[in-house]
């Protein structure tokens, strides 16, 4: 069940601050996790793999040995020859979305221009290597493979140049405990023809792909979802690799909700963001009728679900039901937490959707499932986290494309141009920069 916050009372408002606090917390960089990361930042880069297997031991798997951090080729073909059809099928269906998607939104490179004699004219070119982060623990996120690796591919990164991490199932207490990540995706692995796969996870993985080690080579930029640990390694590593600039943590949602939405499935998008562990939801609402038809639905379908333990504790821990004066209050809200998915579940999104500057994705219409973002339909599901979509977006292709501008003077550098740039560097006490642009007219 979801606490309810009346943001019209001053109390109201007091808790809703704190768990806004929180919220943003995640992405601190001078929290207790982050002077963790690193350290094992530090570890890495001064014993490489033994590091990553003395963290990979005491968070994954107690058994883990370097000897596992590398996974055959091999062993990808036979994940994917022993797929189940049309599961199989159906992942095919959700990578051609997604490509067509990624390939609809390619920037284009702009007609050049010429000014005062300079011909100028911009280039996309697309990262040389990247190591992509696919969560693991106690799910086999393959979709976050597919939304990942396709926006890479199609942006022109060479795909012998795109290696996977993906630890191995975390070892739950009383557990025995496979040694491989999941089949499925290393099945997908191979249905989208990379086979550079490592089973690592966590800060450690980061640190292995940004520093290099005997067993991990060295990537120009890493790119995707993770805990605040991973994503902190991200931030740190920040000039030593590429990032792919968006903090993506603890999965979030806000759905706003008119009386027009069907409870059942405002209930149940709340339920299946929960179900990341963590996950924080938040439902806003201008009618106190809305919440408790939501919150009374939400506790008629948790009996049904297999995390339930984990559901329940995000939403009673992490999220909020949030009542509010009316719709445009909601939208402050909403722009106010900025969150990774929201859901305008009302029966105009239009007008609401006009009044929305902060969020990762925006899902129009009840009828929309949100889920259909997190498999299937093109955008990919890694977005920004912990409040940061006030300033950040959710990768795409455009992630792993860098701009480079060329000037080109075909004629040489005009007179005026010369006077001008010279005139400008010796206000600045740059008599090199000067001497360099009057050399040209000299002749």
């Amino acid at each position: 069940m979801l606490p309810v916050y009346d943001l019209n009372t001053d109390a109201g408002r007091e808790r809703f601050d704190r768990c806004l606090g929180r919220l943003r917390a995640t992405t601190s960089s001078r929290s207790p996790e982050a002077a963790t990361v690193a350290q094992i930042i530090d570890e890495v880069r001064s014993e490489g793999d033994e590091a990553v297997v003395r963290y990979m031991r005491q968070w994954t798997d107690p058994d883990f040995s370097a000897d596992q951090i590398v996974v055959q080729p091999a062993r990808l073909r036979r994940a994917h020859d022993q797929l189940d059809r049309p599961l199989a099928a159906s992942i095919g269906r959700a990578i051609d979305h997604v490509r067509t998607y990624q390939q609809h939104i390619v920037p284009r490179a702009a007609d050049p221009i010429t000014i005062d004699g300079a011909e100028l004219a911009l280039r996309w070119v697309p990262v040389d290597s990247v190591g992509l982060l696919v969560p693991g623990g106690t799910a086999a996120l393959f979709s976050t493979l597919i939304m990942l690796a396709v926006p890479a591919l199609v942006a022109g990164v060479d795909r012998r140049a795109i290696a996977v991490v993906h630890p191995p199932p975390t070892r739950m207490p009383g557990q025995g405990g496979g040694q491989l990540p999941a089949e499925v995706v290393l099945a997908v692995c191979h249905m989208l023809g990379i086979e550079k796969v490592y089973r690592i996870g966590g800060a450690q993985a980061v640190a292995a792909c940004a520093l290099g080690t005997r067993r991990v080579e060295q990537v120009q930029m890493v790119a995707g979802p993770g805990n605040v640990f991973v994503q902190l390694a991200k931030a740190q590593l920040a000039g030593v690799v590429g990032s792919d600039g968006g903090f993506y943590g603890p999965s979030e949602i806000v759905t706003i909700a008119d009386q027009s939405a069907p409870v059942e499935h405002v209930a149940a998008d709340l339920i299946a963001q929960a179900e990341h562990d963590p996950g924080r939801c938040f439902l806003v609402a201008w009618s106190p009728s809305v919440l408790e038809s939501v919150n009374a639905q939400i506790a008629e379908q948790l009996p049904h679900c297999r995390r339930r333990g984990p559901i329940e504790r995000s939403l009673r821990d992490d999220s909020a039901a949030l009542l509010v004066a009316d719709s445009h209050v909601a939208a402050a809200t909403a722009n106010l937490i900025g969150p990774e998915h929201l859901h305008l579940a009302v029966r105009e999104p239009g007008p609401l959707l006009g009044a929305i500057r902060n969020a990762g994705e925006i899902f129009l219409g009840a009828a929309t499932a949100v889920a259909a973002g997190d498999y299937y339909v093109g955008p990919s599901h890694c977005l920004p986290t912990g409040t940061t979509a006030r300033f950040a977006s959710g990768l795409s292709v455009h992630t792993f494309l860098k701009r480079i501008g060329t000037v080109h003077y075909r004629q040489g550098m005009p007179a005026e141009a010369i006077q001008d740039i010279a005139r400008m560097a010796e206000a600045e006490q740059l008599d090199a920069h000067a001497r360099s642009v009057r050399l040209r007219g000299s002749k």
